[in-house]
């Protein structure tokens, strides 16, 4: 028996559920004694332990298990009676002074808000918008031949040249014997043997760089190094070192001709470079469009927050800090970090679990409002569209259509592309132009 659901704050809900204390010592006899017929004990046959024996050894598991049930099944009735939206799992905690034939327990909980969405006329939204011109089909041809990069000996003929004066020069790769010393004395990290590095990549510290450029095989040089106050060693951040280096070899970049064998070897078979550029430049058209979708989404979602009043649940916030915490965990741990003793504090993702939730039950009122589920054509649809990236599309989509849960990802994407487009529908929406360089980020550097 439940009592009537008491309001405590905003969400949060109060009952108390009260169970026949008789009832509860019925189950568990008759539990125990299910439990007896295999019950094993030092002297006895399997299931000739005595009751008083079992009931020492498995008394309180058992009743446990009854409490838990019983009072699980009281609550769940009593909400479906009360027609309650429970957000997250109750707080069961036992009440005293219930009486002698009774057990008591108070089960705190919080509901689902009402979600009220204002005025969509009203929300600002920016709309990202990118062009992919041959700029930047001719930037992503010059970082698909840097990719493909070899090196020759500098100075040396060979069937590509002999890559000008033996003279390290930005875009050589030199290799170099080095020494660094502060008052005098080596310190860790500071010398090294036979090491490679590429010029003008900004590998390695610009007055390093610098006294290698012009520099000779077998030619040694000495020269002062102030480390930044930032840097990440901290044992020398914001020292000055002298380091001698000592160049042991010069190779020269030369990268492949733009031509037939260059476009086979981005997998068009007849090395068509027309052909090539067209598949670069619906390669860069669909991560443009992924990206300027992705631009827009946050635009939209943030004038939803802004005209939506609603009370976010504690427990669902909490559940989903659980599920950030173990997603950063499992992601730690396959880039190869020991995440065994590594904290990971929870207040770190509050900010993110609570927007995450608003958004989700923002989005959950819009869709059973407006009718904006994915539907099946739609998720083919989608399914599709990724699988053309890849080299044999079939697969791709065997691939998502053979479990539920892939194409239930794929079914919340859509959900969330047919809400955005709603909202596009509705509210004051400025178009933004935003140059390839911007839009793509460090992704965009050869």
């Amino acid at each position: 028996m439940a009592t009537a659901v008491e309001t405590l704050e905003k969400l949060e809900r109060r009952m108390t559920i009260t169970l026949p204390l008789a009832d509860v010592k019925a189950e568990v006899e008759k539990r125990l004694k299910i439990r007896a017929r295999t019950a094993k004990a030092p002297g006895f046959r399997p299931g000739k332990v005595p009751m008083k024996m079992v009931a020492q050894q498995y008394g309180y598991q058992v009743e446990t298990e009854v409490l838990n049930d019983k009072v699980g099944r009281a609550f769940n009735d009593a909400a479906n009676e009360n027609n309650l939206r429970v957000a997250g799992f109750p707080r069961i905690e036992p009440k005293t002074g219930a009486g002698e034939d009774v057990v008591s327990f108070d089960a705190t909980f919080e509901v689902y808000p009402e979600v009220k969405i204002g005025d969509l006329a009203s929300v600002d939204v920016e709309k990202t918008t990118c062009e992919v011109t041959d700029a930047e089909i001719d930037k992503t041809v010059d970082i698909l031949r840097k990719q493909r990069v070899h090196y020759h000996t500098k100075g040396e003929q060979s069937a590509h040249g002999d890559g000008g004066a033996p003279v390290a020069a930005n875009g050589d790769r030199v290799t170099v014997d080095f020494v660094g010393k502060i008052d005098g004395v080596e310190f860790p990290g500071g010398k090294s043997e036979d090491f490679p590095f590429v010029l003008g990549e900004g590998r390695m510290l610009p007055e390093f760089e610098a006294a290698v450029v012009g520099l000779k095989v077998g030619e040694s040089k000495t020269f002062p190094l102030s480390f930044p106050e930032d840097y990440h060693g901290k044992d020398v951040a914001g020292k000055t070192a002298e380091f001698t280096i000592t160049v042991k070899n010069i190779e020269w970049a030369h990268m492949p001709e733009v031509d037939a064998d260059f476009a086979k070897s981005l997998g068009v078979a007849d090395g068509d470079l027309a052909k090539m550029r067209e598949d670069i430049k619906q390669n860069l058209e669909r991560e443009v469009s992924n990206r300027t979708k992705s631009k827009t989404k946050d635009s939209v979602m943030d004038g939803l927050i802004k005209v939506t009043e609603l009370d976010v649940p504690k427990a669902l916030v909490e559940q989903d800090v659980d599920r950030l915490v173990e997603m950063t965990r499992q992601d730690m741990a396959q880039r190869g970090m020991n995440v065994n003793d590594m904290p990971f504090p929870r207040e770190l993702f509050n900010a993110q679990a609570e927007r995450r939730v608003r958004l989700g039950l923002i989005l959950a009122e819009l869709v059973k409002a407006n009718k904006l589920e994915a539907t099946p054509e739609q998720v083919k649809a989608q399914v599709e569209d990724f699988a053309q990236s890849y080299e044999d599309p079939q697969q791709v989509v065997k691939y998502y259509f053979s479990d539920r849960r892939r194409l239930a990802e794929v079914e919340a994407l859509v959900l969330e592309e047919n809400v955005v487009n709603y909202v596009l529908g509705k509210a004051k929406v400025a178009e933004k132009a935003v140059a390839f360089d911007e839009l793509m980020g460090n992704n965009a550097q050869a």
